[in-house]
């Protein structure tokens, strides 16, 4: 049972730690709180709906969104994102206002 308990609490804290990794890696080109243009190129997103983020971080994964120019660089920068990664980063940029 421990091993179950501690199995959980492990996956947990590893997906946990991913979002967190991957809020952090978008806020590097888009401002701690989301409030800059990427690269001076992209939209500001901070306040997107969360509908909104999700199709732009899946159009940019799946290579079919290259706005601004920045289809490439976002398209590495999405490539590993799960759609739980995705809708927790639309969920936390969505919150920002």
């Amino acid at each position: 049972m421990k091993k179950i308990v501690l199995s959980a609490i492990f996956a947990a804290a590893t997906a946990a730690s991913l979002s967190a990794a991957s809020i952090a890696a978008c806020a590097t080109c888009h401002g701690a709180s989301f409030e800059k243009a990427a690269l001076g190129k992209s939209a500001v997103v901070k306040g997107w709906d969360e509908a909104k983020t999700v199709a732009a971080l899946n159009g940019y994964k799946a290579g079919t969104l290259n706005t601004y120019g920045m289809g490439a660089v976002m398209k590495g920068q999405v490539a590993k994102l799960t759609d739980a990664d995705i809708a927790d980063i639309a969920k936390q940029i969505a919150a920002m206002k």
